[in-house]
């Protein structure tokens, strides 16, 4: 069976969130409220034997983490999906669930899929784990060998929700939100795989977004979580 796009799921990711973004979002030296640090250390806890992988370059450059060549600016972004203009967490973070599992190798490129990802990111360097969603895309010779495959994949959207260690943060202290806007969302759904031969498949999957929504703006995408937290 022709090796499939890697799933959201700690054993596909090689690393959790950078030290350094942990610091970012949970230190009292950049002010970044509790709540926040408390539920991304319930986040990483799960990850901490994994490497930590090289810290996300500002997403303001452009450019990737260094371990990343960066995508081709004149590349576009193929089936990509431009992000959506949402200003709700819960709602963002399942458009960008379902653009993560998706994909088509026969009219986009590697560089074209990092790029139309990439487009959903943060722009606020402090919270922006460019690394923990670039990872998400094969090396280059796997990208390949799936295009040879024709490869492609749709999802759909179960359900989102924010896990109880968030919910309970707020609770915790309601004002902490107010720093960095990071919410925590969970999300469930499934993917719809095909290749050459009609061949293809569906699995379920699940994932734990950082999502950033400041008052007045659209949503981004801050990072994915090394592990699912329900």
């Amino acid at each position: 069976m022709q090796k499939r796009f890697p799933s959201l799921s700690p054993s596909s990711y090689g690393a959790g969130w950078p030290a350094s973004k942990r610091i970012a979002i949970g230190a009292s030296a950049v002010a970044v409220l509790l709540a926040i640090a408390v539920v991304v250390a319930l986040l990483t806890g799960s990850g901490n034997g994994h490497r930590a992988p090289e810290t996300a370059a500002p997403a303001s450059t452009g450019n990737p983490s260094p371990s990343e060549p960066a995508p081709k600016p004149s590349s576009g972004s193929g089936a990509v999906p431009h992000p959506p203009q949402i200003a709700e967490p819960v709602a963002y973070a399942t458009a960008a669930a379902k653009m993560l599992w998706s994909y088509d190798t026969r009219t986009t490129s590697r560089d074209q899929q990092l790029a139309g990802m990439r487009a959903w990111m943060t722009t606020e360097t402090t919270y922006a784990d460019w690394a923990s969603v670039s990872g998400q895309v094969p090396d280059p010779v796997l990208w390949s060998r799936m295009a040879d495959q024709d490869q492609h994949a749709t999802a759909s959207v179960t359900e989102g929700h924010y896990p109880s260690a968030f919910k309970q943060a707020l609770a915790d202290d309601p004002s902490a939100i107010t720093k960095a806007y990071i919410y925590v969302v969970t999300v469930n759904g499934k993917q719809q795989i095909a290749w050459k031969k009609d061949e293809g498949g569906a699995e379920e999957r699940a994932v734990t977004l950082a999502v950033q929504c400041r008052p007045n703006h659209d949503c981004t995408l801050a990072a994915i979580a090394p592990s699912v937290t329900q």
